[in-house]
């Protein structure tokens, strides 16, 4: 079994990034350190001649940024060693090697393995005799086909350098979004552009942030947004509200973006993206909460005002909703008060993208 627990790299600290503050690197760390279990095994019906049958299977703790094709060189030297008849496997080509779930459901192989992780287990919770979240903690088991890619249903050849391609697209759209242009992106160097890709291959830490932190919002102090003060003409020079003091918000900032890249999974459904301001109109942060409720409101619900103070009830409270579902980020079942701009910068994946993956309550 293989185990990515820690980030493969020289002792170095950590990189003080523009604006970045220690809890930032903090909840960025501990998303990029999670790992994901993984049951790979080979089709029987593939096997080559004189296989050792009752090895066939692979575990790994595979890092949740990183992609499948990036696992089958570690996943070949193993069944070369241990299954795989030295002479029958030399016509096998890696490039033809594809996965599917034990389920019958093909791979999206361009996806980060987390959110393939997720998206599995947010479908299992609509299938019957599955619970809510009982899946999270088993490994994921995956087939392992190694001829016939079915190439009509794959965006593009399951390999490393394909998936890099759709790697680095998906950070350009996320630039996009973010700043109404890819400026960010088409101006790093070639070495930096590549230097994305391989901190995701050498699960590298402080090589990737290196150079995305050139591109990705910053959250230092006084990047989020105050509490509007009263207006100017109440206000003397004598008397002024702590935010009147601050600064001009830094350029860069989480909640000066044009919007967050969001994506939500649906189990089994549709995925949904929208513009996604991190402020909304009356200069509020934008919460999960308030997106959620927005975009599939018969899952999550607004919640109603309280009725009108009584004499029976001087202090009345908000009717209870039901929670008929949950959003999970980064594999954690997220609060709704969670800031939409403060997921982008910190529980973005490392492709740019906050991926909302929403399960189905079972317990009502």
């Amino acid at each position: 079994m293989s185990n990515y627990g820690t980030t493969r790299h020289h002792p170095a600290a950590a990189p003080k990034d523009r604006g970045t503050d220690y809890h930032t690197t903090l909840f960025r760390r501990l998303s990029w350190e999670g790992t994901i279990p993984l049951e790979i095994r080979v089709d029987p019906n593939e096997l080559p001649a004189n296989s050792d049958r009752g090895l066939e299977c692979y575990f790994i703790q595979a890092p949740r940024v990183s992609y499948l094709p990036l696992l089958l060189p570690e996943i070949r030297r193993f069944l070369m060693d241990v299954v795989f008849d030295e002479v029958a496997a030399k016509g096998l080509k890696e490039e033809e090697w594809w996965f599917e779930c034990d389920d019958g459901t093909l791979l999206k192989w361009h996806w980060p393995i987390g959110l393939i992780y997720d998206n599995h287990a947010i479908s299992s919770t609509i299938r019957p005799g599955s619970s809510a979240l009982g899946t999270m903690a088993t490994p994921l088991r995956l087939i392992l086909h190694l001829a016939s890619p079915p190439t009509d249903k794959l965006l593009l050849s399951p390999s490393a350098e394909g998936c890099k391609q759709a790697f680095m697209g998906q950070l350009k759209e996320a630039d996009f979004i973010r700043w109404g242009n890819t400026k960010r992106m088409t101006g790093l160097r070639k070495v930096d552009q590549d230097g994305l890709w391989e901190g995701i291959k050498d699960h590298n830490f402080d090589d990737y942030w290196r150079v995305a932190s050139k591109v990705t919002p910053t959250t230092g102090p006084g990047n989020r947004p105050q509490s509007p003060g009263p207006p100017p003409s109440s206000v003397s020079m004598h008397g002024r509200p702590p935010s009147a003091d601050a600064g001009p918000p830094e350029r860069d900032g989480a909640y000066n973006v044009r919007s967050v890249p969001v994506r939500i999974y649906l189990p089994d459904g549709p995925v949904i993206q929208d513009l996604v301001p991190p402020i909304l109109e009356d200069g509020t942060p934008h919460t999960l909460g308030n997106f959620l409720s927005t975009h599939v409101p018969l899952l999550f619900p607004a919640q109603p005002p309280a009725p009108p103070p009584s004499r029976s009830k001087p202090n009345p409270q908000p009717p209870s909703v039901p929670e008929l579902a949950y959003p999970l980020v980064q594999g954690v079942v997220t609060p709704p008060e969670a800031e939409m701009a403060w997921l982008g910068a910190c529980l973005a994946g490392a492709d740019g993208w906050v991926n909302v993956c929403v399960g189905i309550n079972k317990r009502l």
